[in-house]
């Protein structure tokens, strides 16, 4: 019988380092907007405080606690790094295989690189292929994992092989399908079975699609127009071990705990070797322009690596529509941090920061202030650029040719299928046959339109037609926003961006 970690949860502990957290907290809660958040510290294997603040909805009464699940997003990527760490110590995979041992139709965008390519480069973001449509990782989200496999060969690199570090959702998909080959288990049964099971995490899931109706879990809400709002939960289980675990501040604490101490294992229960343990948590990539000055930020196995006032430290931060999760170890304090909202801010650095600095006997310092303050000066430049894009906008002009003409069916080797169509008048946009993936476009100036998804949480984006020799309608480009410079200005503007060109199926 398979032995479980029993973890006993004081809700409201906080000893004497934690001291005037709340005020802190309800203080940080109130000038970012945010409805809801759960912390959790472990301090030399003791639970110190793991308690909610808030509400599960903003238009709700019911109260956020230690037991709310949380989306934790891209601190998902530990537990796929985990997966395969287990499957290491069995002796069926070794980190360094290429992928297609496992995975034989596993191509990339260069023969060399899809047969070396291994499965630690992509856990330690060092293929070169990065975002396919941004944070918020929606790309064709309800084909087959298989279908996503076999498209990325079309997606072209951001940098050469093994030459630097480029952050990649999809890269991480492909290393959940590798658990699947070799262990004959889904993703999602791999985690649940050996991961949440034995560390006792039973109310823990891989989707949205697992949160029953009026369960104690956060609800998504994004700052939309200068208002918190709640926005829909979207799934994106097709990149599942990327980013889609739904966890609490209580059921996180063994994970936390197996990281830290006697590492891989927690309370008697062994889930890893001390050995794949250290591997997790070794520089394999570095992150450039990172962390202070003089400091050093690297990528371990799912793990951030970077130091905090000369301690080392591995964390990881996630975000996906509307929730936003960090995560902070420190082992040599034997001390660890999850900090869970409900919406997309930067408090939580401020938290995890105020919380470390309490430990390591420093007093107080005004990381709320600091980073609010930084916050608001980028709001103001980014705000600043959305503007100029605004000013450049050409008033008076229309579309060179009649709505219809700009109907259709377009393709793409990579982002697949795009549709435009005439509604009540005007022009809309359906992407992969998912009508959940919608916009309404509104005419820019000459043949740009800008688009704006039906779901309000994706925002918005630029699309323009360019025209053929025979004079028609022969293709749309769709600039995809991998990361705006800051989501609360909106989608743009951004630095960082894909162009994409669908070619029309249906020539007139």
């Amino acid at each position: 019988m398979l032995a479980t970690v029993g973890v006993a949860v004081p809700a409201t502990a906080q000893e004497v380092p934690l001291q005037g957290l709340d005020d802190f907290i309800e203080a940080g809660m109130a000038e970012w907007g945010i409805p809801g958040l759960g912390i959790a510290v472990v301090k030399d294997d003791q639970v110190v405080l793991a308690r909610g603040y808030g509400v599960l909805h903003r238009e709700e009464s019911r109260t956020v606690d230690e037991h709310t699940l949380f989306g934790i997003a891209s601190v998902s990527k530990a537990f796929t790094a985990a997966a395969v760490g287990m499957l290491v110590d069995e002796g069926r995979l070794h980190w360094d295989d290429p992928v297609v041992r496992h995975l034989p139709e596993f191509r990339l965008y260069n023969p060399f690189v899809s047969e070396t390519v291994t499965i630690r480069d992509l856990l330690s973001h060092r293929v070169g292929v990065g975002r396919m449509t941004g944070n918020r990782i929606t790309w064709l989200p309800h084909r087959d994992r298989s279908d996503l496999v076999y498209r990325i060969r079309y997606l072209e690199p951001e940098q050469s092989f093994r030459n630097g570090y480029v952050y990649s959702n999809v890269m991480y998909m492909v290393a959940g399908e590798v658990v699947a080959a070799v262990s004959g288990m889904s993703w999602d049964d791999f985690i649940a079975e050996r991961i949440f099971r034995p560390l006792g995490m039973t109310r823990s899931n891989t989707s949205v699609t697992a949160i029953a109706e009026g369960e104690n879990a956060a609800w998504p809400h994004q700052e939309i127009g200068g208002e918190v709002v709640p926005i829909p939960r979207r799934n994106f289980d097709a990149v599942g071990a990327s980013a889609s675990i739904n966890t609490s501040v209580s059921e996180i604490i063994p994970w936390m705990r197996l990281h830290l101490g006697m590492t891989g294992e927690v309370d008697g229960v062994r889930l890893l070797s001390p050995e794949v343990m250290r591997e997790m948590h070794r520089a394999q990539n570095r992150i450039p322009d990172g962390g202070p000055p003089g400091g050093l930020v690297s990528y371990g196995l799912g793990w951030q690596l970077s130091s905090f006032e000369g301690r080392r430290v591995s964390q990881h931060g996630g975000a996906t529509d509307g929730m936003n999760t960090m995560l902070l170890l420190v082992p040599e304090e034997n001390l660890g941090v999850i900090v869970t909202t409900n919406t997309f801010n930067n408090f939580m650095s401020a938290l995890g920061n105020r919380v470390l600095d309490r430990y390591l006997g420093i007093p107080d310092r005004p990381w709320d202030r600091m980073i609010r303050d930084g916050y608001e000066a980028q709001f103001a430049r980014v705000a600043a650029g959305r503007d100029s894009i605004h000013a450049a906008r050409v008033e008076g002009t229309s579309p060179s040719l009649p709505l219809d003409a700009y109907t259709g069916l377009f393709l793409d080797s990579l982002y697949a299928e795009a549709e435009v169509v005439l509604e009540d008048g005007a022009l809309a946009l359906r992407f992969w046959e998912d009508d959940t993936q919608s916009l309404d476009l509104e005419h820019w100036h000459f043949d740009t339109f800008r688009g704006h998804w039906r779901n309000p949480a994706q925002r918005e984006k630029f699309v323009w037609f360019t025209r053929g020799e025979d004079g028609g309608i022969d293709a749309l480009h769709v600039r995809w926003t991998l990361r705006p410079d800051l989501l609360q200005v909106g989608l743009y503007p951004a630095s960082y961006t894909r162009t994409v060109t669908f070619h029309r199926a249906d020539p007139r």
